[in-house]
C-alpha cells in the first residue's frame, strides 16, 4: 500500500500539536493479542450507490473487512493511516477515539469523516472475532435475537430515473407503488418503505411547501399501498428531509387513518425544535437519525423527545460500539431502533451483528434491492436473506468474505482491485 500524503500532518498532530493524545496504548497484553495494524486501505464498488469497502491488515495475517458510507471516504481513511499503524486492532474504543481526535482540525468528531471511522472500526471487530474465535455479536455482549427483521427499501415504486423521459404522475403513481408492495410481500418480506418525496409537479422547491394537490397526491399512495398489502405488515415512508414543518405536518396528519409504521425525516436534520413540532402534531410515527453522527448527535433529539424511533447509520455514525451507545441512550427513553443501510453485505453483516445486541432493534433497511449480484458479492453461496430476515452469524468476526472476482467486476472508475486477503 502506498504511504500516504498526510503522513507529516498526522505524525505532527501525534507528536505535540494536540494535549489530548491517544495514541499509546496498554503494554501489557498476552502474545497472542499482541497484534498491530500494518496498513488501511479502502476501495470503491458500484452498486446502486458508491460502497466503500475498508480492509485493515495486520502483522497476524488476519485482514478485518469494514465499509464506510458512501462519499469521500476513502479520503478521511488515507488520512488516519499513519495514525493507525503500529497500533492494537484490539483497542476498538480507544482507536475512535484516537481516530476522531486526529480528525478534530477537521470537524471530525460530528461530521461525514465519522464514516472513515465507522469502515475501520467495523473492520478492528472483524479482526478481533478472528483472533478470539468469536463472532461480533459475541463481543459487543450477546445477543437477544437468533434472526434480524430485515426491511426492503422500495424506493418510489419505479425506478427513480423513470420519471426523467416522461410524465412523473404517470411513473410515480399510487397503483405503481401498489404493485411494488405486493412484489415484495411475496418475496418473502413483512416490512418495507418507500420514497414519498417524489416531485410530481412544478414547484418552487426552496420553499420546502407543497400544494394541497401533491399533499393529497402522497395522500393516495399510502391508501394504496396499505389497502394492498393490509395493515400487518410494517411500513414506512421516506420524505428526505425535504420539507417544512407546515407540509410535513399536513402529510403525517391525513395519513394516521392508515396506520403506517413511520414518517422517515420530515424536516432538516440539523433542526430539533422542528422535528419536536411534527412529531407533537400527530400520531403518525416519526423517524430520524441517518444524518447524526456520534451519541452526542442523538443527545438533543431523544432528551428533547423530539423523534418516536431513531435510525443511526452504523456506516457512518462512528461504528457498531457508537450505535450500542446511541440504542443504550434511545433505550433509556423507550426510543425503538431502526438502523438506516444501504451498504453492501459486508455493512449489512455488521449491521446485522449489532442489531442482534440491541433489545429495541425491530428492523433493519436493505437497499439493494435492484443489484441481482448483491448477493455475489460474498462468499456464502445462500442469499443472505431469507423470508425477509438474516440470521446473525455464528462464524468468528463477521462471517461473511469477499469474492474479489465480483469485486473487481463491479469497481468503480479509477480503482485498482484487491488483492485477496491470507
Amino acid at each position: 500500500m502506498p504511504e500516504s500524503k498526510y503522513r507529516q500532518l498526522v505524525a505532527d498532530m501525534m507528536g505535540g500539536v494536540g494535549w489530548r493524545d491517544l495514541s499509546e496504548g496498554p503494554e501489557r497484553r498476552v502474545p497472542e493479542r499482541d497484534v498491530e495494524i500494518t496498513g488501511v486501505e479502502c476501495v470503491v464498488v458500484e452498486g446502486n450507490f458508491p460502497w466503500n469497502l475498508v480492509r485493515v491488515h495486520t502483522d497476524a495475517d488476519v485482514v478485518g473487512l469494514g465499509e464506510a458510507f458512501p462519499g469521500p471516504a476513502g479520503e478521511y481513511v488515507e488520512f488516519l493511516e499513519p495514525g493507525l499503524v503500529g497500533q492494537n486492532p484490539l483497542d476498538v474504543d480507544r482507536l475512535v477515539e484516537h481516530m476522531t481526535q486526529l480528525l478534530s482540525g477537521l470537524g471530525g468528531s460530528l461530521g461525514y469523516s465519522q464514516a472513515a471511522v465507522s469502515g475501520i472500526e467495523t473492520a478492528c471487530w472483524d479482526i478481533a472475532g478472528k483472533l478470539l474465535d468469536l463472532p461480533v455479536y459475541q463481543l459487543l455482549g450477546g445477543k437477544y435475537r437468533d434472526d434480524v427483521t430485515i426491511y426492503a427499501d422500495c424506493h418510489a415504486g419505479e425506478d427513480l430515473a423513470a420519471a426523467a423521459d416522461a410524465e412523473p404522475r404517470e411513473i410515480y403513481t399510487p397503483e405503481s407503488y401498489a404493485r411494488a408492495a405486493e412484489d415484495v410481500i411475496d418475496e418473502g418480506f413483512d416490512a418495507l418503505k418507500f420514497d414519498l418525496d417524489v416531485k410530481v409537479e412544478p414547484a418552487d422547491t426552496a420553499t420546502r411547501r407543497l400544494s394541497a394537490d401533491a399533499v393529497q397526491h402522497k395522500v393516495d399512495i399510502v391508501e394504496a399501498v396499505r389497502e394492498a398489502i393490509g395493515d400487518e405488515p410494517t411500513l414506512g415512508f421516506d420524505l428526505h428531509w425535504n420539507f417544512s414543518v407546515e407540509t410535513a405536518t399536513k402529510i403525517a396528519r391525513k395519513v394516521e387513518q392508515y396506520e403506517i409504521d413511520w414518517i422517515e425525516d420530515p424536516v432538516p436534520p440539523e433542526n430539533v425544535d422542528a422535528h419536536l413540532k411534527v412529531t407533537e402534531s400527530t400520531s403518525t410515527p416519526i423517524l430520524a437519525g441517518e444524518n447524526v453522527t456520534r451519541v452526542e448527535g442523538f443527545v438533543p433529539f431523544l432528551t428533547q423527545q423530539a423523534i418516536d424511533l431513531v435510525a443511526p447509520d452504523i456506516q457512518k455514525c462512528g461504528g457498531l460500539l457508537e450505535l450500542r451507545k446511541i440504542a443504550a441512550l434511545a433505550d433509556a427513553f423507550d426510543v425503538p431502533v431502526a438502523p438506516h443501510n444501504i451498504s453492501s453485505p459486508v455493512g449489512t453483516m455488521a449491521s446485522v451483528h449489532v442489531c442482534a445486541t440491541v433489545p429495541g432493534a425491530f428492523a433493519l433497511e436493505w437497499h439493494a434491492r435492484e443489484v441481482d449480484w448483491w448477493d455475489d458479492l460474498h462468499t456464502g453461496g445462500d442469499p443472505l436473506i431469507e423470508d425477509g430476515v438474516i440470521a446473525v452469524p455464528e462464524e468468528p468476526g463477521l462471517g461473511i468474505d469477499l469474492d474479489y472476482d465480483v469485486v473487481s467486476e463491479h469497481l468503480a472508475p479509477g480503482q485498482e482491485p484487491l488483492e485477496p486477503a491470507g
